[in-house]
């Protein structure tokens, strides 16, 4: 039986991933919200409710490396017009085992629905939480597949001192036991490292398609 998208999730935070095949595993959407790619190494996972057929002949109809047809410009193009959804960026998919103990940096929940933060992040996400700190905001919320996902985002005035590092770490310390993802986008070097530096491993790329009313855009190095 095929596995769910979110079982394929906790597995690869667990770092068992999909096998280095070259193939690629259909998946149903797991929700209406939320449909896309993940590309694994040399495993590619497409979760959509379009037919799984038009999927694999549409990837074979592409002259490009098998490898690397689920992240091809035609194929995200062809299931964009498909679906008529929208996409902003392919990010670099990582996730965050969590931490014992409480965070070390002040923080501050904000509690108002009207947050420009909670506003913003609810595009996206379920059971939105946000707190802030001395030069940044923390987001946590529930994304695709019901995952816990996490972004940030630091004031100029307060780059260069780590706070984004000790800000994805307090994530890590509220996630309640559970892993934290993040999407970061591969050109966003300063966030990439903060991420890292937090012990967060990126562990493939994502592409998230959105029905047009749910696009915009996220906190910066989400």
């Amino acid at each position: 039986m095929t596995e769910s998208l979110r079982q394929i999730l906790d597995a690869a935070a667990r770092g068992t991933f999909p096998p280095p095949d070259g193939g690629t595993t259909v998946v149903a959407q797991p929700g209406p919200r939320d449909a896309g790619v993940i590309a694994f190494t040399a495993h590619s996972v497409v979760f959509t409710d379009e037919d799984e057929g038009w999927v694999r002949e549409t990837l074979g109809s592409l002259e490009c490396d098998p490898y690397a047809a689920t992240m091809n410009a035609r194929f995200l193009a062809a299931l964009m017009e498909r679906t008529g959804r929208t996409t902003d960026t392919i990010d670099v998919l990582l996730t965050g085992a969590p931490l014992a103990g409480p965070p070390r940096l002040a923080l501050t929940e904000v509690a108002g629905p009207g947050h420009p933060r909670v506003v913003s992040a609810r595009r996206r996400r379920e059971d939105v939480r946000v707190w802030a700190a001395d030069g940044g905001v923390l987001v946590l919320g529930r994304g695709v597949a019901g995952r816990l996902e996490v972004a940030v985002e630091v004031a100029e005035g307060a780059r260069h001192r780590g706070l984004g590092r000790r800000l994805v770490t307090a994530a890590r310390q509220l996630a309640g036991g559970e892993p934290v993802w993040a999407q970061v986008s591969p050109g966003n070097a300063r966030s990439l490292r903060a991420f890292q530096a937090a012990g967060y491993r990126p562990v493939g790329s994502e592409a998230l398609f959105l029905p047009p009313s749910r696009a915009g855009g996220q906190c910066q190095g989400s």
